[in-house]
């Protein structure tokens, strides 16, 4: 799950996308994972639904529709002997009018390596993260036997990238808000300024996705249900009588969401790096600004082990030197080898933001804070801000995640508490993160001047009636803490917690042999893990 601030832009995007960007930007990089032949042999086996819901009443047509895929090219990460497909079915705008408006929604598939057992859709997060561009890297995220089992079929939920989309800003735009060069840290200033500052990012944003998203009324239609109803006619149409789903951070609560409209579709859910689906707003954003805080800190400690780490003395006094970093470029941004863009405070915290998503690239913020601290340049420290939100080298945007994350948050999430009770939370997560936990303040504010608004309750989700669903929670995970994860498997009627100590946001695709066995074969036989299963390190 995204991590975000309303006051300024958006700060990082969801740790699998974070992680496999950076590995296409600063070097080549793998996970490590097992092939087939190198651990216990399992027999795939196909999934079945346990009690298949009818057809909606009204939307006989959408289910029905063919689906045309076209051969289409993967991306600089993909595989270059895997064979990729791309299409496009129609949806309805709005569920409760399905004879309406319709828009698009865009799939990739990766075929499986050998016979399929049916489709595994995945979802990166965010919200806002592209699924299309998530099958690009398939090779480096799934196993060989998942791969070889399984066709991979990636999408962008609507509102997002290649589907119907929202789009506010020109990339100009998006480069000055995340610059923001005009600002600095929230702590620095009065109640009554942050107060005024979010109100005004928000008016501001509000207005301009207003005016440049052309589909009448797609802002109001962008929220998770919405999306899980799009996800139930996509299983429909590719062929599949249940439902097999990867979802990571924000994605884990899309997929909840499917498991409690349509219990009797679900075949093989994971939900990795889970939400609690009964916070608010504001607890989200508390629970991730100490989340982060604690992050920096293991982040600190492990660098101050290591060689050529710029922070001296302990932890303490080294999260003060990047504290003192962040300050400093509050009126002397950085400059970079790109004179027109220096690193102001903004892009500087959501590089280290960002990069204590993944401790795999940890490395990289401890290049990028000796580059800044020893030699006054932020070069290092741009790009890596650039990679993780998705900025190509000639200055576009391959998504418009920073855009569409609060549209999509503001219906998922109903305004609930007061300025007073706000203004006590935003003193609350400044002091459970000293370092961001101003910037993440008053996420309702925001959402209360937003022209959108939420008609969801947040409430348990049960999920009655579905098969087995699998859910994994890393102990150091700063998006989305462990706590969440404890809870959603335990909201789940039918959910099983598996537990991966480590650092950093989600375990598959980065936590090793443990978890990739169990992820593995629940998704290939439907086979749990054991209750209570925890795994250790990343071998």
């Amino acid at each position: 799950m995204k991590i975000s601030t309303r006051s300024r832009a958006v700060r990082a995007l969801a740790a699998v996308s974070a992680a496999l960007l950076a590995c296409a930007e600063l070097a080549a990089c793998g996970h490590n994972l097992l092939t087939p032949a190198e651990s216990t042999a399992i027999t795939p086996t196909p999934v079945a639904a346990t009690s298949p819901a009818p057809v909606p009443q009204g939307l006989e047509s959408f289910y029905s529709q063919s689906i045309d895929w076209q051969p289409c090219e993967g991306g600089k990460n993909a595989d270059p002997n895997a064979t990729f497909t791309c299409a496009t079915i129609n949806v309805p705008l709005d569920y409760e009018h399905p004879d309406g408006q319709t828009i698009q929604i865009a799939l990739k598939k990766q075929a499986a390596g050998r016979e399929a057992i049916g489709s595994l859709f995945i979802n990166p997060g965010g919200p806002g993260g592209s699924g299309v561009n998530l099958v690009d890297s398939a090779s480096s995220l799934l196993s060989q036997r998942l791969r070889d089992s399984y066709d991979v079929i990636g999408f962008d939920p609507r509102g997002v990238g290649a589907s119907t989309a929202v789009d506010c800003m020109t990339d100009a735009e998006v480069d000055a808000n995340r610059a923001a060069a005009d600002t600095g840290p929230n702590d620095k200033l009065t109640d009554e300024q942050v107060q005024e500052n979010v109100t005004s990012y928000a008016e501001k944003l509000a207005g301009q996705c207003d005016a440049n998203t052309h589909v009448e009324g797609l802002l109001d239609h962008i929220d998770t249900i919405s999306a899980a109803r799009d996800l139930d006619i996509l299983r429909a149409v590719v062929g599949d009588d249940a439902l097999s789903y990867l979802g990571y951070s924000y994605g884990t609560y899309l997929g909840a969401t499917y498991a409690e409209l349509f219990p009797g579709n679900v075949g093989r859910l994971v939900l990795d790096g889970a939400v609690d689906p009964t916070l608010t707003s504001g607890q989200i954003s508390l629970g991730q600004a100490a989340g982060f805080e604690n992050a920096l800190r293991a982040y600190v400690e492990d660098c101050q082990r290591g060689k050529n780490c710029p922070l001296t003395g302990d932890v303490d006094n080294g999260v003060k030197q990047i504290q003192a970093l962040l300050d400093l470029t509050v009126d002397s941004p950085l400059p970079t080898n790109d004179a027109k863009r220096p690193l102001t405070y903004s892009l500087a915290e959501n590089a280290v933001l960002s990069l204590l998503y993944d401790d795999q690239y940890w490395q990289y913020l401890t290049r990028g804070l000796d580059e800044a601290m020893n030699q006054g340049k932020g070069t290092i420290l741009l790009a890596l801000a650039d990679a993780l939100a998705s900025r190509n080298e000639d200055g576009t945007y391959s998504g418009n995640s920073s855009e569409v994350i609060n549209a999509i948050n503001c219906l998922d999430y109903p305004v609930e508490g007061d300025m007073a009770s706000w203004q006590a939370e935003a003193h609350e997560m400044e002091q459970a993160s000293p370092t961001f936990g101003a910037d993440l303040s008053y996420p309702e504010l925001f959402c209360q001047v937003w022209d959108h608004k939420s008609t969801r309750e947040r409430k348990p989700i049960h999920a009655s009636g579905a098969a087995p669903i699998l859910v994994i929670g890393t102990t150091g995970d700063p998006a989305t803490p462990y706590p969440w994860a404890e809870a959603l498997a335990e909201q789940l009627d039918s959910g099983r917690l598996l537990t991966w100590e480590g650092n950093g946001h989600t375990a598959y695709g980065r936590a090793g042999d443990c978890v990739t066995d169990a992820v593995d074969r629940y998704l290939l036989t439907g086979e749990l893990p054991q209750e209570g299963l925890t795994c250790k390190g990343k071998n």
